[in-house]
Order: C-alpha cells, then structure tokens, then sequence
C-alpha cells in the first residue's frame, strides 16, 4: 500500500539547510499498521508530514496503492490518506459544531449526501447523532478524539496517518481509543502509520516498527520482537526500558545512603 525510498526532508534556507529524515525507506503493507518510535525531533511526524502532502520540501520516491506521489497531489490523492493529529482540542475548530466540522471535508471534495455520511461516522466512533450539535469544549479529551478520526474517515480513506493519536489523554481513555482504531482497521480494511514514543502503544496496535534516531531508521522490528524482547539496537533497548516505568523499590545503596543521611 506505501512505498517509501530514500525520503530526505530538510528545513531552512537552500544555502544552510538542516536536515531532519535523512535517507529513509520502508514499505507498509494492506490492512498493516507499521510504527515510527522515536524520541521528540527525531523526524517522525515530518515523514507523515511528507506523506500526507503537507510538507512539500522531501526528495525521494513515495509510492501510494502503486501510484508515484509528488509534492502536488490531486483531491483524490489527498482524500487517499488522511491524519490524525496528537491534541483533539486543538485540531478541531473552536466556535465550529461538530457537524460543522465533519461536513467541512466533504464540501471541500464535493460529495453528497453529506447528513447520512456525518450521522453514519459518528456512529462508527461510538458517538450519539445527537454530538453533532455539539461544540467541541462540550466533549472530553477521549471524545474529541474519536471526533478527529471521524473527521478523518469521513472521505473513505484507506490509510490513516496517526500522529500520536492518544499521547494527549488520560491512560484509561488511552486504550479505549487504541481499542477503536484496532477495530475501525479491521472493519475497514484500514492501512495505518502510527507516531508514537512509547513502546507500549506501539506494541498494542503494530505489526512491525522502525525505531528512528536523529532522522534515520536505526532498525526495524516485529511486534514479536519487541514482546520478547529480541531487539539488537542500544536505543532501542532504552526505549523498552523506558516504557516499562519506574520501580518504586529503592536500591539497597540508595537505602543506606538515605539512613547515613538522616543519622
């Protein structure tokens, strides 16, 4: 479904460019969500940024469903893909209903029937009819989000680009999202890229997954991999690590030197 070869994105001026994905390439499956994991600036969202068309600025070769991408696409090249951004107060418009959000895509490409399409994706998000009414200040965070996707399969995408989709909300609504995602996959025949920095996400939702480091892959696992721990990159092992928390136990040199303190 997604061929990417060589992608290069930089910022900045021509004479002094910085260069932020340097020399990437991956391919994504039908129905397959691959993940990107990488600490903050390591490039992740510039390569959905790319993607998605909203960064015109890459050199390399995009391929989507076997067609070659350039940095101007058509409507029906856009509405092949669409994003799920990572803060659902703050990609959605703030004196908009939600009905009023939800149509905006589909006047933009021209398709009718526009009541039934908005009614019909609320309902596939676990939402009322009823939300369309809505302002987005009157949803919490969970539910805002399952607004941002709906927004974003309202055009019949299949692909999403999900920029991490549940980092902004509590861990309670967290799943219940990636539970949804799951299932709106399955249903749809759905093609995912997912962003993310924790592996635990990452290994919730993925079937494979390249960990980025300064702009470059650095390798590129299985979601098997990553449960058993069969990871052979440093920085990657830190991540795992990372994802696993923090023990409340103190070590017994920590305990010693905390009582020689307080004696």
């Amino acid at each position: 479904m997604i061929s990417v070869d060589h992608l290069a994105v930089s910022y900045g001026s021509p004479s002094r460019p910085t260069r932020v994905v340097n020399d990437v390439s991956f391919s994504v499956g039908a129905n397959e969500t691959f993940g990107l994991i990488g600490e903050s600036g390591c490039g992740k969202s510039t390569i959905l940024g790319a993607l998605a068309g909203r960064n015109t600025h890459w050199t390399g070769h995009i391929t989507i469903d076997g067609e070659t991408i350039g940095a101007k696409r058509t409507r029906a090249q856009l509405a092949l893909q669409q994003m799920v951004f990572q803060d659902p107060f703050g990609s959605l418009h703030p004196r908009h209903t939600i009905g009023r959000i939800l149509l905006e895509p589909l006047e933009i490409h021209g398709l009718d029937d526009r009541q039934t399409r908005v009614e019909a994706v609320l309902r596939d998000v676990g939402l009322p009819v009823s939300f369309r009414y809505r302002f987005p200040h009157q949803l919490s965070g969970g539910q805002r989000q399952r607004v941002a996707i709906a927004r974003a399969l309202i055009l019949k995408p299949r692909i999403l680009l999900l920029d991490e989709p549940t980092s902004a909300l509590d861990v309670s609504i967290q799943a219940e999202i990636l539970n949804l995602l799951k299932d709106l996959r399955q249903r749809e025949n759905l093609t995912f890229i997912l962003v993310s920095h924790d592996m635990a996400v990452i290994a919730h939702l993925c079937d494979r997954v390249a960990v980025m480091q300064n702009g470059v892959f650095v390798e590129t696992v299985t979601k098997t991999q990553i449960l058993n721990g069969e990871v052979t990159h440093p920085y990657t092992r830190v991540l795992m690590d990372g994802s696993r928390g923090y023990t409340a136990r103190k070590p017994a040199a920590d305990l010693q030197i905390s009582a020689e303190a307080q004696g």
